[in-house]
């Protein structure tokens, strides 16, 4: 059997992704093949499967790396969950080490969802490492950066969420506080451990891992790039300057890597960013988003081109407001082609997590909890293996058992 570990989170935009690559580097250093598998996937894409899946040392592609769609869930849960369990053992059987990604909480918000997620851990026989998002869900947010949650406030979280694991017979092994506030990692630390006796560990907010590329937020704005080098289109946006202002009011305003929003109308202001951009005496921002469907004018365009200047220029034909709530709301990705960001992560996971205390608590026998869907696919791997077929008895009582049935008196198999 090969050593696994499911990474369940309670809510969205936790950063499972950072945890889970952070265990699949951890994982290639001791066993040979390290897979990942998805139990509940989009569809076709799924960018968090797809940047793991280039981690990997398993022979696993996508469409194997997938249990069943979100669809399949919404259509009969019990059903989708046999067929996460038989397509995992597949994967299983091809790896040393098997890294689990449970859903994001991005299809249809549910209250169920972290137990289905539950369900799925014990029935794997997986243990459980719990992400919890150190940012506030319901604060105001801009780029993907939200406020910090207090350390109160994250074992308000983390109490309910271990209750509901534990309810589903889900072993849960540690607690990773991700996107942690830098300041109070410490106090975070010590209000999660108080609710529960797993090791629990804090990865504090970075900024440039949940930073959008200035190409996520022109495909936001559907806009098109006029001037400046593509290749820099893919520098994260760090901030947003409305620049509905006069040149010298600008400028104080400029931050390093922010997205200018500024009016096709006032190419004083265009000019006056990219002579900015190019001084290196003020921050540089990351592009200029033109808004308004107005074009600069010829004259302009000319003089730009004559710059040479590297400083991507975008146009939309979007107004400010909804050019700047688009901005704004676009998050960023862990992307497969972004070696900054994976390093970034890589690092960060390794400076807040014992390693070997994690290894050695996932380095465990199979687990004393066997569900009927697990029992029945022992009893039908054991008659493949024998050549034999399996007859199940029609059930005629309610419910179902998590442990040892009564109506198995010579104990389960193994």
């Amino acid at each position: 059997m090969a050593r696994s570990v499911y990474v369940a989170s309670v809510e969205g935009h936790s950063g499972k992704s950072v945890v889970a690559l952070g265990l699949l580097a951890l994982l290639t250093r001791e066993v040979g093949r390290v897979g990942v598998f998805r139990p509940i996937a989009r569809g076709a894409t799924d960018p968090v499967l797809d940047t793991l899946l280039r981690h990997t040392t398993a022979e696993v592609d996508f469409a194997e790396a997938v249990g069943v769609t979100y669809d399949d869930v919404h259509a009969d849960g019990d059903a989708a969950l046999a067929r996460i369990v038989e397509r995992y053992k597949a994967v299983e059987a091809r790896c040393d080490a098997v890294v689990v990604v449970g859903s994001d909480f991005t299809d249809v918000s549910s209250p169920t969802e972290l137990s289905f997620n539950a369900r799925i851990a014990a029935n794997l026989g997986t243990p459980v490492v719990l992400v919890l998002g150190g940012r506030d869900p319901a604060g105001a947010e801009q780029l993907g950066q939200a406020p910090a949650r207090p350390p109160a406030a994250l074992a308000a979280v983390a109490e309910p969420a271990l209750r509901e694991l534990a309810d589903e017979h889900a072993g849960v092994v540690a607690v990773v506080l991700n996107r942690a506030d830098p300041e109070r990692l410490a106090e975070g630390v010590a209000a999660v451990q108080a609710v529960t006796d797993r090791p629990v560990w804090a990865i504090p907010e970075e900024p440039f891992l949940i930073a959008p590329t200035f190409r996520a937020v022109a495909e936001a704005v559907d806009g098109e790039l006029v001037a400046g080098d593509p290749e820099l289109m893919d520098r994260e946006a760090m901030g947003v300057v409305v620049a509905a202002m006069s040149m010298v009011n600008v400028l104080p305003r400029l931050t390093e890597g922010a997205v200018v929003v500024v009016p096709g109308d006032r190419p004083d202001v265009v000019l006056a960013v990219m002579t900015a951009h190019a001084a290196g005496t003020y921050p540089s921002p990351t592009g200029i988003l033109l808004n308004g469907g107005i074009d600069l004018p010829e004259p302009v365009l000319q003089l730009i081109a004559g710059l040479g200047s590297s400083l991507p220029i975008v146009a939309t034909q979007l107004g400010t407001f909804d050019t700047t709530a688009r901005v704004i709301h676009t998050r960023g990705l862990i992307a497969s082609d972004s070696p900054r960001k994976t390093d970034t992560s890589l690092a960060l996971f390794e400076e807040a997590v014992d390693t070997r205390q994690l290894l050695d608590s996932l380095d465990v026998g199979p687990s004393a909890v066997v569900t009927p869907l697990m029992f029945e696919h022992l009893l039908t791997e054991r008659a493949r293996a024998a050549e034999q077929h399996v007859v199940l008895p029609e059930g005629t009582t309610t419910g179902s058992c998590a442990r040892r049935p009564p109506c198995c008196p010579g104990g389960w198999p193994g």
